[in-house]
């Protein structure tokens, strides 16, 4: 294993104190206040944003619509998706509400969240389902929402960024509107768990191969649904004729060898990537900026990324 930031080195010194326990360890709930409870600490206040608004659609489903500051009422912004981490077990509009906001801000778009149902209670692939109907939605209402049509993303961290990943592959196969990017922040997207990370990353850290088998369990607890490419999307016999992508992988997490494969596996079926790989990272940085630095400057690029691609890229139609 390579060596950790001394920032990170510090956090996890200061988790072990408050003897804080995994969340593979509690249930359903405690895990999610549990959660919840750490945005305070890790993350910086939230930057203001030129609009911020809650939508609930008519099956219940909530979206929050963010515009980036400086940004025109009725001009028309491109839009990210965006489908927050968690393992589909915690997590929820407001645990990335900060990191929302900077993108809004450092892109210089709309953002739309979603505050897609959780496991266990419910299951594979309602998490999916949820964020298809997000997608559709924003598509379909492009034009009430200032957003160009052709212009919109799909991204998010962790168990987000397989949903977004498996968009990203529906839009491709038309099942899905078509998107121009994907941003997927060290992504799941291989639920069998056979990666050689899984094997590394055991203990010491807030996410270990135990924490991963735990949210898979509650998503999939039929194992037959995770050789599923819309659950396991590094399993799809193809990857070719998706959007270009950025693919963040850290070093210290389970996920780590998957997402490494992901990025390999698009660029060999001809989609372009901009991966960015931090060996000395764990799993969930980009929701401690306030005490990693590195966290940052991630975010930064990023948001960077975000921008060129969905105001200066091709649009997708």
């Amino acid at each position: 294993m390579p060596e950790l930031d001394p920032q990170v080195i510090h956090l996890l010194d200061m988790i072990r104190k408050t003897g804080r326990q995994p969340f593979q360890t509690m249930t359903p709930e405690a895990a999610r206040i549990a959660y919840t409870g750490n945005r305070d600490v890790m993350q910086l206040p939230a930057e203001d944003v030129a609009v911020v608004r809650d939508v609930t659609l008519p099956d219940g489903l909530v979206l929050r619509i963010y515009r980036g500051s400086g940004t025109g009422v009725d001009a028309q912004l491109p839009c990210l998706l965006f489908l927050h981490g968690g393992g589909w077990v915690i997590g929820d509009l407001d645990s990335h509400d900060v990191l929302c906001r900077r993108l809004a801000n450092l892109a210089g778009i709309c953002v739309v969240a979603a505050d897609y149902r959780l496991a266990p209670g419910h299951r594979f692939p309602a998490a999916l389902d949820d964020s298809l109907t997000a997608l559709q939605w924003i598509d379909a209402n492009a034009g009430t929402l200032s957003i160009a049509r052709d212009r919109i993303a799909v991204g998010g961290d962790s168990a987000g960024g397989n949903l977004a990943a498996v968009l990203a592959l529906m839009g491709r196969d038309g099942t899905a509107p078509r998107t121009m990017f994907q941003a997927l922040i060290y992504p799941v997207v291989d639920l069998t768990a056979a990666s050689q990370s899984y094997q590394r990353v055991t203990s010491g850290l807030p996410l270990t191969a135990a924490t991963m088998h735990y949210f898979i369990e509650h998503y999939t607890p039929d194992p037959a649904d995770r050789t599923d490419w819309r659950a396991s999307p590094l399993l799809a016999s193809s990857l070719a004729g998706t959007p270009p992508a950025l693919v963040v992988t850290v070093g210290h997490d389970p996920l780590c060898d998957e997402g490494l494969a992901y990025a390999k596996r698009l660029e060999d079926d001809g989609v372009r990537v901009t991966s960015l790989h931090l060996s000395d990272q764990i799993h969930g940085m980009l929701l401690m900026g306030k005490l990693i630095d590195a966290s940052n400057t991630v975010v930064t690029m990023v948001g960077a990324v975000l921008g060129a691609a969905l105001h200066c890229g091709p649009a997708a139609r």
